[in-house]
């Protein structure tokens, strides 16, 4: 998730309308790629009318649209006001790994539909260990069902290939309902598949350049042991509980 308020557009004196974040939108996406849109009424001591949040992934994007936007008028009659968002003081957390489906939309923006692959590699079902359902905070009678998915994501124009494995899980009550179960099972496997497609293209850099070329980088800094594994191996993978050292 794109971190920093550099990535960020405040817009001050939107007008009431109808679809105002499809029309901030359709302004701002010409900039590049946004990750969110946001529009709100303003607070009392701001008087009548609306502002809107604009995200951006690449803040040399945020700046381009701060410059040609500020005191434009763009879908309304009155002229807006664009600012970058001011820093926030404090201590900076870390931003959470991006969607499976924010990195397809990054994915098929800057590599094109077909400058990228993804396959499957295995999704097998895994059985429960003792005592999770309690850690978890799920009573006795209700039960979940696990897969764990090892996918690889290719790029075949950068020579770049970069592996995900995740576990995905979902509750199924009581077991006796065979319904529940076929739906449970599709969501775990839908979560696994995600994840693991998330966990591949956090390893994969755009190095996207000011004339709009892109690079692309293999980030070894995320690798971990199950890259160095063959399809063979990976196919027999077993989830494996951490057990903390220090509680005994």
């Amino acid at each position: 998730v794109p971190a920093g308020s550099a990535h960020t557009l405040l817009v001050w004196g939107l007008e009431p309308q109808a679809g105002l974040e499809h029309s901030l939108f359709s302004a701002f996406s010409r900039f590049g790629p946004l990750y969110s849109v946001r529009a709100r009424g303003n607070a009392a001591v701001a008087g009548p009318g609306y502002c809107g949040v604009v995200k951006f992934y690449s803040a040399g994007d945020a700046s381009r649209a701060q410059r040609a936007c500020n005191g434009q008028r763009l879908f309304q009659k009155c002229p807006l006001k664009v600012c970058v968002c001011p820093k926030r003081k404090g201590i900076q957390q870390q931003a959470p790994a991006l969607s499976s489906n924010k990195c397809q939309e990054l994915a098929n923006h800057y590599l094109g539909f077909n400058g990228w692959s993804s396959r499957i590699i295995t999704l097998q079902r895994v059985s429960g260990l003792a005592g999770e359902n309690e850690e978890l905070g799920q009573s006795s009678q209700q039960g979940s069902v696990k897969f764990l998915c090892a996918l690889e994501v290719t790029l075949p124009q950068h020579g770049v290939c970069s592996r995900g494995v995740a576990l995905g899980q979902a509750a199924i009550g009581d077991g006796q309902d065979p319904l529940e179960l076929i739906t449970a099972t599709r969501r775990a496997q839908k979560l696994a598949v995600g994840k693991a497609l998330s966990g591949a293209f956090q390893k994969i850099l755009l190095v996207v350049l000011e004339n709009g070329k892109v690079a692309v980088e293999y980030n070894s800094c995320q690798e971990e042991p199950t890259d160095s594994l063959t399809e063979e191996e990976l196919k027999g993978l077993v989830q494996v509980k951490a057990v903390d050292v220090e509680l005994f």
